[in-house]
């Protein structure tokens, strides 16, 4: 958290109050609770509903959004296609971010197929202990996927050009 000041306890909670011994300040036994690459649209509601935790005292929560230009030119149509493994690689990069992180619940599902300008593309979310400790693994969690997951973008641009992104 670059220019914040934080202070962390002996475990390094962020927490004074924490007891590091108390199951709740670890990951769960099986924290990935939802992982999917659909053809249909995407749930903010569903994603959050499986990350809720009774130990998590912070979730955090990431939703990406078809935006109507990039590189300032318009977007006329944008798709989504994966290759078959994305299912495979989304669940290795949810499986680093729990051994990384005191996950309580994960979640995260990508859209593939035709999008519209504002529809969901991708919904993650990651429940913790602890705000901080949430915010990082979300973080985590969702540039390991557009970096890692083989998810390719192909936009058409409003002036007949197009551009495929992440191949």
């Amino acid at each position: 958290m670059t220019g914040m000041a934080q202070t962390y306890d002996a475990a390094g909670t962020g927490d004074q109050g924490a007891r590091p011994d108390h199951p709740g300040e670890r990951g769960a036994k099986d924290p990935i609770r939802l992982l999917g690459i659909r053809e249909t649209p995407l749930s903010v509601d569903e994603v959050f509903t499986a990350v809720g935790d009774d130990a998590a005292g912070g979730t955090a929560l990431f939703v990406g959004t078809v935006r109507d230009h990039d590189g300032g030119v318009d977007v006329a149509r944008l798709g989504y296609s994966s290759h078959p493994s994305a299912e495979a690689e989304l669940r290795r990069v949810a499986e680093k971010v729990v051994a990384d992180y005191p996950v309580r619940a994960l979640a995260a599902v990508h859209r593939v197929g035709d999008l519209e300008v504002g529809d969901l593309a991708v919904v993650v979310a990651v429940s913790c202990p602890h705000r901080a400790e949430a915010f990082d693994a979300c973080r985590k969690l969702i540039d390991d996927l557009k970096h890692e997951v083989p998810i390719w973008k192909h936009q058409t641009f409003s002036d007949g050009s197009e551009e495929w992104v992440g191949v």
